[in-house]
């Protein structure tokens, strides 16, 4: 049994906030790389039966050149070029070079208009988990985010799971949102992963008014926050004494439970629960005043005494017919 007291929260070490791995943080997107499936408009000045050759009143895309699934796109003049794998600025200057012998001083200017590699996967806790497309204009992790939607309700902000290159990196989305400075990009591939909040539950039973299982969106539930999403002590039968936190139960057969106690008997005490900071798994529990108590005791006696004196009569009446 702990008792929550000023002392022993000063005694408690300082829980320090998760932060970013570095390598996130340092990572700097490169120029896009050209993928298969990707559209290319290529324009080559003063030349339009190479820019359009289906004709300047035809859209974009029906003058576009597709990349195909080898990487590699066809040119007039040039034939195949391997262009999966190469920038933009790379690609212009490969098709320059190999026009140079057609066309005196080419002036070549390259486009992507439709993109058909290189996704950023999502899935987990999202309203929308389409792939998203890594494009020339660098995706940041909080537009990502922000595109898919959170569902709050069954989300766990505290595990945002960013898989890259085979390692996993785990982000506290609550933590990035109080450091908004700090812009991740994202690679072509990278995947990621929001966790569900199902299997994070603090459990409020006892003397409340609205009993319940409640899930986590962050890690930083306080006791206050907890008691009063289920709508506070019960004014009439809770004991103010007699507010419990029972952390452990997963594993007694480890370890003991810790039972952490509270006196809730003035409104200086809730300065205490809201620095104590309750966690998955944890019950808390709000137990009956000494009046509640007997009040019970006494509607379960007296039902059983009506029925203890029913007997008797009946016993009574059966043996005068005797």
């Amino acid at each position: 049994m702990v008792q929550i007291t000023p002392e022993w929260l000063a005694s408690q070490p300082v829980t320090e906030e998760k932060t970013v791995p570095p390598e996130l943080l340092n990572y700097q997107p490169e120029p896009y790389r050209i993928g298969p499936g990707d559209m290319l408009y290529i324009t080559v000045w003063d030349h339009p039966e190479l820019t359009a050759p289906a004709g300047s009143q035809q859209q974009t895309s029906a003058n576009s050149r597709l990349v195909r699934s080898d990487g590699t796109l066809f040119y007039p003049y040039v034939g195949a070029v391997k262009a999966s794998g190469m920038t933009v600025e790379e690609l212009r200057q490969e098709l320059t070079t190999r026009l140079t012998k057609f066309v005196p001083k080419p002036q070549v200017d390259v486009a992507v208009t439709s993109y058909g590699s290189q996704l950023i996967t999502l899935q987990g806790a999202f309203t929308k988990t389409d792939p998203q497309q890594a494009t020339t204009v660098p995706l940041t992790l909080s537009q990502a985010v922000g595109t898919a939607g959170i569902d709050l309700t069954h989300a766990d902000l505290s595990d945002l799971v960013l898989t890259r290159d085979g390692r996993d990196y785990h982000i506290d989305l609550n933590t990035l949102s109080k450091q908004s400075e700090q812009r991740i990009y994202l690679k072509p591939g990278d995947r990621l992963y929001l966790s569900y909040n199902d299997t994070k539950e603090v459990y409020v039973l006892g003397e409340v008014m609205r009993p319940q299982a409640m899930t986590f969106r962050t890690d930083d539930m306080t006791l206050t926050q907890a008691l009063g999403r289920a709508g506070g002590l019960d004014p009439i039968t809770s004991s103010s004494k007699s507010v419990y936190v029972i952390r452990g139960v997963k594993d007694l057969a480890h370890e003991p439970a810790t039972v952490y106690q509270l006196y809730a008997r003035s409104p200086a005490s809730y300065a205490l629960a809201d620095n104590f900071h309750v966690r998955a798994g944890d019950v808390v529990w709000v137990g009956a005043s000494a009046i509640t108590q007997w009040s019970r005791f006494l509607s379960q006696l007296v039902p059983l005494g009506s029925l203890v004196s029913s007997a008797a009569v009946a016993h009574g009446g059966t043996n005068s017919g005797l």
